[in-house]
């Protein structure tokens, strides 16, 4: 802890213009209310937000439960449901306006109004009804970053179901594990996608997860939306369903399935330390609600923004800034299928000059990625449009924030650079808009509500210009209320007792405070990699590669990476004869492969080295901190005395 370097040197501050605050829902009276109003009385503070920007069907009258921490329940005996606060309360007076403008890979653009939406979600809601979803079902959604995915989403919390999305980039083996924990009774996906101008068969990758499940654990559905007509299709009668065939005579009004505010909306499933995905398990009003603050708070949402978040559904991000948080507040959002190097790295320009983009929000891996492939690319276009920029996924590095201050926002958009987590639900650390004055690479200070301190290992609360435990010390609204069948794993990961005593939500990040209070994130406390913005655990990896027959053990960590923020190393030790030259290179590319069959290609190491033996203590611990020295390729200066086999050393510090 105490050689952790906080990375504070660019103090220059960056102040939001005055006509931007002028207009911004949140100036520094306000913000300085409702900060005092969450310090004078906390649960009070987000009863009154929850009352005034929910539509309850029957009020609340309980605020906040602690009888059973880290267990809390927010809101509990209120009555809501998300997709009446997501379309059904728009129809009075936006029923007209464009919810969502569309862009396939390939530029096909649609637009859907409110009322449309209301419509398309209802039709599927009843089809959903009609082959047995009913409340409390868990639904897996395996689909391309489409109107239909957000379709198929607000259609489950229309009805109660519990869906889990699994973003389309992820291999049948981990689409399989997901349906087995969740339980999930049937299968939405499309018969492909066209991303990057590749066509991805995602139902040849459900047939595939199918026939790995259970006998006892058997899909009763497939439904299958036909996207790009791709003939190479098996068709399993009665289990597989046309989506179109479904929908069928189904009614355009679908009443809502009126749920308790801690009813599960959504599992989504993120890697954690050890080799199993841990699904985090959110609620509906907690959730819902911090959505909306966010939208308004950190977004400055106004009725005429179109706005743009870049993330997949398949994230949180897309979760709660696509799904759900724009259309909550009723804003017209863009939602692009493709990828922003496609057909050339002038996509994402294209699209806000087209489109008319106000408020864009993306990662740095994003950012960095088009700075390489096209520094003054920007500049041919008219970006005039957008008012408010965003960083999400990791932290960003202060050139990149300057590229994207300057070249993007033309020196006048402030930048929200937010940092929070699939298991926080919405943002926790964030610039607001109209007050705070920026930094680059800080993600500033808590919004208003959510108390966050950095401490020490034994739970000291620590102040400014220390390192230490970023955690939230009190319970929030929008907050993971569990790990899906399994709340032992949700409090050991998030309230462990050797950390704070279980008091605090560990967030599992080292961070740091300057002289000003400002929080700047400098890296994970376990081993899960952060690789452009998507958490990637190196166990998961590690056990992957296990299970490969040329494989007898094996060591994943992490190095800095220029674009995605963290490149994946493996260090593996073979059965049999240590490989070089060719063989190594070709054994390599076998186990890439393999890794991005068994997980997805995100997961595929950027660097695979072998030896012998991976360095062990003697009580045959593997030195994992010796392996990220080699793996940055700086000296290695750590104290090596308890190496049992310090010849391993110099073979893994050979590149294939």
């Amino acid at each position: 802890m105490s050689n952790l370097k906080s990375v504070t040197s660019d103090i220059r501050l960056f102040k939001p213009s005055k006509s931007f605050c002028d207009i911004a829902n949140i100036n520094s009276i306000i913000l300085d209310s409702l900060n005092n109003e969450a310090k004078m009385d906390y649960p009070l503070f987000w009863a009154n937000l929850a009352k005034k920007h929910i539509h309850w069907h029957q009020p609340f009258t309980k605020i906040l439960n602690e009888d059973n921490p880290p267990f809390f329940k927010w809101f509990e005996d209120g009555v809501l449901n998300v997709s009446y606060n997501c379309l059904d309360r728009h129809l009075v007076n936006n029923a007209n306006k464009t919810a969502i403008i569309s862009e396939s890979d390939s530029g096909i653009i649609e637009k859907v109004s409110y009322k449309e939406l209301y419509s398309k979600v209802s039709v599927f809601a009843n089809a959903l009804k009609s082959i047995g979803i009913t409340k409390g079902d868990t639904v897996i959604i395996y689909m391309p970053h489409s109107i239909e995915a957000i379709v198929a989403m607000q259609a489950c919390a229309r009805i109660g179901a519990i869906h889990s999305v699994v973003f389309g980039g992820f291999s049948s083996k981990a689409l399989a594990e997901r349906v087995i924990d969740a339980n999930a009774k049937i299968v939405i996906t499309t018969d492909g996608q066209k991303r990057g101008g590749k066509i991805i068969p995602l139902k040849n990758e459900v047939d595939i997860a199918i026939d790995m499940l259970p006998h006892d654990n058997p899909i009763q559905h497939v439904i299958v939306y036909k996207k790009i007509s791709y003939e190479k299709l098996k068709w399993d009668k009665p289990r597989d369903i046309w989506w179109h065939e479904l929908i069928k005579n189904k009614s355009d009004i679908c009443p809502v399935t009126e749920v308790d505010s801690e009813h599960p909306l959504f599992i989504l499933y993120t890697s954690g330390s050890t080799g199993s995905p841990k699904g985090v398990q959110h609620s509906s009003g907690g959730y819902l609600l911090g959505s909306i603050m966010t939208m308004q708070w950190v977004f400055d949402n106004k009725p005429n923004d179109v706005f743009w978040c870049t993330a997949d559904v398949g994230w949180i991000t897309g979760h709660t800034y696509v799904c759900y948080g724009p259309l909550a507040v009723g804003a017209t959002q863009v939602v692009f299928e493709g990828v922003p190097t496609y057909p050339a790295p002038d996509r994402f320009w294209q699209i806000i000059q087209n489109h008319k983009v106000s408020v864009f929000y993306t990662a740095p891996t994003a950012i960095r990625t088009l700075i390489k492939l096209g520094y003054d690319l920007p500049q041919k276009y008219d970006l005039s449009t957008l008012r408010l920029l965003g960083s999400v996924g990791e932290p960003i590095n202060p050139e990149a924030w300057l590229w994207y201050y300057e070249t993007i926002g033309n020196k006048s958009c402030p930048i929200v650079d937010t940092w929070w987590q699939t298991e926080t639900g919405c943002h926790m650390l964030s610039p607001i808009p109209g007050v705070t004055n920026l930094k680059a690479g800080s993600c500033t200070q808590a919004i208003p509500g959510i108390m966050i301190d950095i401490i020490d290992e034994s739970g000291k609360i620590l102040g400014n210009n220390d390192n230490g435990y970023l955690v939230i010390t009190k319970p929030f609204p929008s907050q993971i209320r569990t790990i899906w069948n399994n709340p032992k794993r949700y409090e050991d990961a998030y309230y462990p007792k050797d950390i704070g005593d279980g008091k605090y939500y560990i967030a599992g990040d080292f961070a740091h405070k300057d002289k000003d209070g400002y929080f700047w994130i400098l890296g994970r406390v376990d081993d899960v990699l952060n690789v452009s913005g998507h958490r990637l655990g190196t166990m998961e990896i590690e056990s992957a590669l296990a299970l490969n027959p040329i494989v007898a053990e094996a060591a994943v960590v992490g190095r800095p990476h220029d674009i995605k923020g963290e490149a994946i190393c493996a260090f593996v030790v073979c059965r049999g004869e240590r490989p070089t030259g060719a063989k190594a290179k070709d054994i390599e590319s076998e186990l890439r492969e393999w890794i991005g069959n068994q997980i997805g290609a995100i997961a595929k190491p950027d660097e695979i080295r072998f030896g012998d033996n991976l360095p062990k203590t003697r009580s045959g611990k593997i030195m994992r901190r010796l392996l990220r020295s080699i793996a940055k390729g700086v000296e290695i200066t750590q104290d090596i005395s308890t190496l049992e086999n310090p010849a391993s050393l110099e073979q893994l510090k050979q590149v294939n």
